[in-house]
């Protein structure tokens, strides 16, 4: 196994508590939707369990897809004590255009593909994302809520 797999993901872990702080402070932010909710702090406004799993057992509460992909969702670079990886643009008119990243060789995403990537970690092609994905574990109404915010990211 590789010795950085579990610093870095210990890493990620770190920024994602920070990032819960930076976003919350001392109060409670407002959110317009359940689905920001969930994009800023894995939390759902129905109280539902969410879980993250980068393959060292689900955590709760310890990141949220904004502390990678940004409050914009444009992604960027992600920096961490053992180095830094690529967070890739997840605004839906992005994942859903058939133009990709360089790099990207998949069909474009849709609404179940993308579904899939969150809970599964799989392209639309079938393959795996790249490690630093983790695989969230949520209700359907809460993936659907997710999926509504990501549509409104541009």
């Amino acid at each position: 196994m590789n010795r950085a797999l579990p610093l870095t993901a210990l890493a990620l872990i770190v920024i994602g508590a920070l990032g819960l702080i930076a976003i919350g402070g001392l109060t409670r932010p407002q959110f317009r939707s359940n689905g920001e909710q969930i994009y800023f702090t894995a939390t759902s406004q129905r109280g539902s369990l969410i879980t993250a799993d980068m393959g060292m057992g689900p955590m709760v509460g310890m990141m949220a897809c904004a502390n990678c992909h940004g409050p914009d969702g444009r992604g960027g670079r992600v920096r961490m004590m053992m180095g830094s990886f690529v967070a890739p643009d997840i605004r839906y008119k992005t994942l859903t255009a058939a133009e990709h990243a360089e790099g990207e060789e998949h069909p474009p995403y849709t609404d179940e593909t993308i579904k899939r990537a969150i809970t599964q970690g799989i392209d639309p092609a079938g393959k795996p994302l790249d490690w630093p994905m983790p695989r969230w574990t949520m209700t359907e109404a809460d993936l659907e809520d997710l999926l509504a915010f990501l549509k409104t990211l541009d």
